[in-house]
């Protein structure tokens, strides 16, 4: 916590947004758009996905990484880094902000994959979404996984819905750029994400960091009580601070593309997974972690959008920074970077970076 009590992430209640007074939501509105301004990162309270919905998540989620390994193989991650679904087993995936020139991705890529990574994790998408179709477990595996995942998907798109809107208005959007984001975030290319970092020996993972700046939108997380997410402070670069699980607290980070849409008013802010911060949270001689739960939400915008400058966003002072990009061509490039595999059409394509 910080010295005078508060946590180092700022807090923003998201009740009075409901309110049918417009002072009130405007309040709420500005509050959020400047800490993502200053800082990337926000606790959201009062934003109506209800504790037992997030018990029940969590429950489930354990309920799956309980199961054998051979089961869970029964929904495995499909080949490559093209779709992103199922069962990934620890170490398919790598997660990293890199990006470049497909010469610097190679190396990069091949460089991360070299760090262990003891995370396994299911991801679920919309039923709707062609291009990204889901990989379920049979029914008989695991009864009543499929329905609950697939409800709570479109609960928490309630809420990013809700996140986007207020944004917006926290920003002074014109309405034409706030209709068009509201547009092109239907949830049809959001993901869900269930994560399980199993107990390991502290002395394994302890050096070994990567730091994380998500290719989406915005994402919503869900954190369980054990701690080891950390943010880079907004003014130290390279100087990390605890991100403390508060209950029933949505943490709220901002993503890349939105940071390219705002023209770098709003701030993607580098990430990262440590050891719990507790002494509590080991046991035995080999310093063994907790095992870990976390589930994230990945809000993306279907991918014919295109991330460009907003109006209200750009001005004399303040030049267009980015070219626009296509979503779908956005998140290859970066899929690239997480798994084995090649992206199709990917031959000649140079890189984006996604720093200003």
């Amino acid at each position: 916590m910080a010295e005078n009590g508060q946590p180092p992430i700022p807090v923003v209640d998201l009740s009075n947004y409901f309110s049918s007074a417009p002072e009130q939501r405007q309040r709420v509105s500005k509050d959020l758009a400047d800490v993502c301004c200053r800082v990337g990162f926000v606790y959201l309270v009062g934003h109506g996905l209800s504790p037992e919905l997030q018990r029940q998540a969590f429950s489930w989620s354990k309920k799956l990484f309980d199961l054998s390994h051979e089961d869970k193989m029964k929904a495995p991650h499909p080949p490559g880094p093209t779709v992103h679904r199922g069962y990934s087993h620890p170490g398919l995936e790598k997660v990293s902000q890199e990006v470049g020139s497909d010469d610097e991705q190679g190396s990069r890529a091949k460089a991360l994959r070299q760090v262990q990574d003891y995370k396994e994790s299911y991801e679920v998408g919309s039923e709707d979404f062609a291009d990204q179709p889901n990989v379920w477990l049979p029914e008989d595996v695991l009864p009543g996984f499929r329905a609950f995942m697939t409800d709570f998907y479109w609960e928490f798109n309630k809420t990013a819905r809700l996140v986007l809107e207020a944004v917006a208005e926290g920003l002074s959007l014109t309405e034409d750029d706030t209709k068009t984001l509201l547009r092109v975030h239907t949830g049809l290319n959001n993901q869900l994400r269930l994560l399980h970092y199993p107990p390991v020996s502290a002395e394994a993972v302890e050096n070994q960091t990567t730091n994380i700046s998500p290719d989406s939108s915005f994402t919503m997380l869900l954190q369980d009580d054990c701690g080891g997410l950390q943010v880079e402070k907004p003014d130290e670069e390279g100087s990390f601070i605890p991100v403390h699980p508060i209950p029933g607290a949505i943490v709220l980070n901002i993503g890349d593309l939105l940071q390219r849409w705002s023209n770098d008013i709003l701030k993607s802010t580098l990430h990262r997974v440590t050891l719990p911060p507790l002494q509590d949270r080991f046991t035995g001689a080999d310093r063994l972690t907790r095992a870990r739960y976390s589930i994230p939400y990945f809000v993306a915008p279907d991918p014919s959008a295109v991330i460009e400058c907003l109006e209200a966003c750009a001005n004399e002072a303040r030049p267009v920074r980015y070219g626009p990009v296509r979503q779908r061509d956005y998140g290859a490039m970066r899929a690239g970077m997480h798994y084995e595999g090649k992206v199709e059409g990917d031959e000649g394509k140079g890189g984006v970076a996604v720093k200003g």
